[in-house]
């Protein structure tokens, strides 16, 4: 199963913010598992960044996004990308337009993400991360 993650989800992750951490860091641990692709995008990486170094400054930020990077699939946002986003007038949100995208053209099943609101356009399953691990890793377990 391809799933797509939110900078949000990548940032508990690299800052162990819990509770989120709980279980945002099982689910991106099955990345490495022939039951789940992990996939998000190059701004959801700078996002993730961006708050990994404000907590530990840049040369260990960029360790943690490097570590986290050979682990998980990388999508692209193109000129596709923003051309469907803008084709869009459901979407209300850029950012958020340019991820869904991203996660569409990359055959992901799912996006996971901490503001399931941000994706009320969304035609494939948003859930949250606790929401996800629930529903499919605790109950296959």
């Amino acid at each position: 199963m391809r799933i797509f993650v939110d900078a949000n989800i990548l940032v508990s992750v690299l800052n162990k913010e819990y509770p989120l951490f709980t279980y945002t860091s099982r689910i991106l641990s099955f990345a490495d598992t022939d039951r789940f692709e992990v996939f998000t995008s190059p701004v959801y990486l700078a996002i993730a960044f961006y708050f990994a170094e404000k907590k530990f400054k840049a040369k260990v930020a960029k360790q943690r996004i490097s570590i986290l990077s050979e682990h998980i699939h990388i999508t692209t946002t193109d000129a596709l990308s923003v051309k469907q986003t803008l084709r869009n007038n459901e979407v209300k949100d850029f950012e958020d337009g340019l991820q869904y995208y991203s996660a569409l053209d990359s055959n992901c099943f799912c996006i996971v993400t901490e503001d399931i609101d941000d994706f009320y356009f969304s035609e494939i399953e948003v859930l949250k991360g606790d929401a996800f691990f629930l529903k499919y890793i605790s109950r296959s377990r």
